[in-house]
């Protein structure tokens, strides 16, 4: 008898799967929501399901945490736990492991090294969403490579999103040319990339904060700390801080050999921004994110990303140079901009030991060398060369 209940409970819910995909046209998604812990009422989480459930037919939301006492939305189900931190996270790992739900939305998760995520927000002058790669994790521990593997896991998830050739911009932080230019020689080895430009006057992949505010670009390449610090601001800059009111949240979880699909959204996320981080999350899942990363990675070390990592680790493992002495002081009446605020020492040794006088200074732009204009065909060649720019 036990086993014909079961044929019985199978084939109802294939039924029921069918009639959902039929109605909707998208698979049925089952996404966590953990629904505890926040820094604003627990009618956020409920509304937060009930506009999500609402707009796509074929999600179920299921609540993680202690059951609210009054009553849930209407077709949504619930995972019931205690309130605290590592409560919450084991009645959501169960469940996934389990596969009750294929994705969930967390207020925190201990992503592993090598693991980060990807936000995306609605920029404010032409109402565009960018993707923010990356939010919150970190892919990498060294910067340089971080960067870069940011940049593919971006690629990643806006792929996974349906577009198809997503444009893309380094943010013009730490580090940010040595990526640009990795990104380049990928490029030229044939990775499939299309680099955006700046709105600003003098265009370039290396965007500021115009750019942002624009949505220049699809994806928007930076280290973890910056990306986190654009969220909360892209998030909650019309509400003075305290309640993220636009935007789809930290976004879903990526890195090499991660098939999990966990979205981050903050404490003082509000409705908004969790109903669309569901929606975000489930179009993850469906888009087959883990294996979309999978082929990203695959296609992007086809075009040399483990040489350009490697040296990158080798660079921030060198020994320090030699001193070098200063060649006589010139008068400097010319710039060469390009170089990482984390090279401009090392570029300038590099000139004075082709006794080439230069300075170190930072620019409107960001850092730059100053030198003698006399110079400034040969300095170039010497920099580019070397690889500085």
């Amino acid at each position: 008898m036990a086993s014909q209940n079961d044929r019985r409970a199978i084939l109802g819910k294939a039924l029921e799967d069918l009639v959902t995909r039929a109605r909707s046209g998208r698979a049925p998604c089952r996404i966590g929501l953990m629904a505890a812990g926040g820094e604003h009422s627990d009618t956020e989480f409920l509304s937060a399901a009930a506009v999500a459930m609402k707009e796509d037919a074929s999600l179920t939301v299921v609540g993680v945490g202690p059951r609210p006492a009054g009553l849930v939305p209407a077709g949504m189900d619930w995972i019931e736990t205690g309130c605290e931190g590592n409560e919450l996270a084991a009645g959501m790992e169960k469940a996934l492991e389990d596969g009750h739900i294929q994705g969930a939305v967390a207020l925190h998760y201990p992503f592993p090294l090598g693991v980060a995520t990807v936000g995306r927000v609605l920029t404010p002058a032409l109402g565009k969403a960018m993707f923010v790669a990356c939010t919150t994790g970190m892919s990498a521990a060294q910067r340089q490579q971080a960067l870069l593997r940011n940049a593919v896991l971006g690629l990643a998830v806006a792929r996974a999103m349906g577009l198809a050739s997503p444009a893309v911009g380094v943010l013009n932080v730490d580090a940010a040319p040595q990526v640009l230019r990795a990104l380049n020689r990928m490029a030229e080895r044939g990775y499939d990339l299309r680099l955006g430009q700046s709105l600003r006057g003098d265009g370039g992949s290396l965007l500021r904060g115009n750019d942002l505010l624009a949505g220049a670009v699809d994806v928007c390449v930076t280290d973890t700390l910056t990306g986190n610090i654009l969220m909360k601001l892209f998030s909650a800059f019309t509400s003075g801080g305290a309640y993220e009111t636009t935007g789809w949240g930290y976004g879903p979880s990526v890195g090499e050999g991660w098939n999990r699909v966990v979205s981050i959204v903050s404490r003082a996320s509000g409705a908004p921004v969790m109903a669309n981080a569901l929606a975000y999350t489930a179009a993850a899942v469906r888009g087959n994110l883990p294996a979309v990363v999978a082929e990203e990675l695959r296609r992007a070390r086809a075009a040399g990303l483990d040489e350009e990592l490697a040296a990158f680790e080798k660079a921030a493992g060198a020994a320090p140079t030699e001193t070098v002495q200063a060649p006589p002081a010139e008068p400097t009446d010319e710039e060469i901009h390009g170089i990482d605020v984390l090279d401009l020492e090392q570029a300038v040794h590099c000139l004075w030991k082709e006794n080439i006088y230069a300075e170190a200074a930072m620019g409107c732009t960001g850092p730059v060398v100053k030198l003698a204009v006399a110079r400034l065909e040969k300095a170039r060649e010497i920099l580019k060369t070397a690889g500085y720019i």
